[in-house]
C-alpha cells in the first residue's frame, strides 16, 4: 500500500484542484503560487540530506554507466519533448513546458523507483547526483537550443534560477547530512513527509493556475507526456544495452531517463511567469511518471525475484 499511496494522492490532488481551484489558488490574498520556489527548496534541502560526496565519487567507480547515463539524460529526454511538441502542434508556452521537463535532470523519485527494481540504486544515486550538478549548465542550454523558438529562453536567468532552486539547498543538505545526519532524529523522519506533502501541494496549485488551459488541450498533454515518459523508459534501456551495460545499469538508466525533476521544471516555469502554461507539462509528468514508475519497478522486481 506504501508503494501507491503517493501515486493515488497526486491524482486525487489533481482532480480537486479541477474540480475546485479556488481551494489551491487564493489564500485570503495570499497568491498560493508564491510557495512553490520555497517548497522546492525545502524538497532539495531534503534531497541533499539523502547524499553524500560519496554518491559523487561513483563517477570514478562506475565511468561507464555514469557516462552513459549521463548522454542519454540530456539527449533522449530534450529531444523527445521537442519532437512531441512539434508533433501535438501545442500553443508555444506548452510547448516549451514540454522541452523544459526533458531538459530538467532526474529527481529521487528515480532512486525510490531504482531501490524498488532491485536495479543498479548506487548508479541511479549517483546519475541523479551528477545530473543535479551539471544542471544549472545543460538545461538553459538546450532550453535554449531547442525551446527557443517557442518562448524567449534568458540562459543567464534560467542558471540563476536552477542555483537557487537546487544547488544551494541540496548543498546546504550535503552540509547537514555531513555535520548533523543522525543528531536530530525527528528531522530525519519528518523530511520524507515534508518533501511529499510539499509535492503534491505545487502539482496541486499548478494544476488550479493552468485549469482553463487542461480543460482545452488536457487529454492531448496527457498523452503527450505519458509518450515522453514511456518512450524515455524503452530508449533508455535500450540505448543502455547497445552501450554493453549490464541488465541492472540498463533498468537504472532507464528509470533515470523517464523519470525527470518536474519540481524543479515547475520552479522554472514559475520564475519565467509562466507558470499557468509553460507549467503545465510539468503538473502533468509527475503524477504520470511517479504512477508509470511504480508499475515498471514492481514488474521488475517480481521478475527479479522470479529469476532467483
Amino acid at each position: 500500500m506504501k508503494k501507491i499511496v503517493f501515486p493515488v494522492l497526486l491524482v486525487f490532488v489533481v482532480l480537486l484542484a479541477m474540480l475546485y481551484p479556488e481551494i489551491f489558488l487564493n489564500w485570503r490574498g495570499f497568491e498560493s503560487s508564491l510557495l512553490i520556489v520555497p517548497l522546492l527548496q525545502v524538497i532539495m534541502f531534503g534531497v541533499g540530506t539523502e547524499m553524500s560526496l560519496r554518491d559523487f565519487l561513483g563517477v570514478i567507480q562506475m565511468p561507464k554507466g555514469v557516462i552513459v547515463g549521463m548522454i542519454c539524460q540530456f539527449t533522449i529526454m530534450p529531444l523527445l519533448g521537442f519532437t512531441l511538441a512539434k508533433g501535438f502542434d501545442f500553443p508555444s508556452e506548452i510547448a516549451a513546458g514540454l522541452i523544459l521537463v526533458g531538459s530538467s535532470p532526474s529527481g529521487l523519485a528515480s532512486n525510490v523507483m531504482s531501490y524498488l527494481a532491485k536495479a543498479n540504486l548506487a548508479l541511479s544515486v549517483t546519475m541523479t547526483a551528477v545530473a543535479t550538478a551539471i544542471a544549472p549548465v545543460l538545461t538553459p542550454f538546450l532550453m535554449s537550443m531547442l525551446g527557443g523558438e517557442f518562448v524567449p529562453v534568458d540562459f543567464f536567468g534560467m542558471m540563476w534560477s536552477i542555483v537557487q532552486i537546487v544547488i544551494i539547498p541540496v548543498s546546504l543538505g550535503l552540509a547537514f547530512n555531513g555535520f548533523m545526519k543522525g543528531k536530530i532524529k525527528w528531522l530525519d523522519q519528518l523530511m520524507p513527509g515534508i518533501s511529499m506533502g510539499g509535492i503534491i501541494l505545487i502539482i496541486g496549485v499548478i494544476t488550479a493556475n493552468g485549469r482553463e488551459s487542461l480543460m482545452e488541450i488536457g487529454l492531448l498533454l496527457i498523452l503527450a507526456c505519458f509518450l515522453h515518459n514511456a518512450l524515455g523508459y524503452i530508449l533508455g534501456f535500450f540505448a543502455s544495452k547497445l552501450a554493453g551495460l549490464d541488465q541492472k545499469s540498463c533498468k537504472t538508466i532507464a528509470l533515470e531517463v523517464g523519470m525527470q525533476n518536474s519540481g524543479l521544471a515547475s520552479g522554472i516555469a514559475l520564475q519565467m511567469g509562466k507558470i499557468a502554461t509553460v507549467g503545465l507539462a510539468p503538473a502533468v509528468f509527475g503524477p504520470l511518471m511517479n504512477f508509470t514508475g511504480s508499475l515498471l519497478a514492481s514488474y521488475w522486481r517480481k521478475k527479479s525475484e522470479e529469476n532467483q
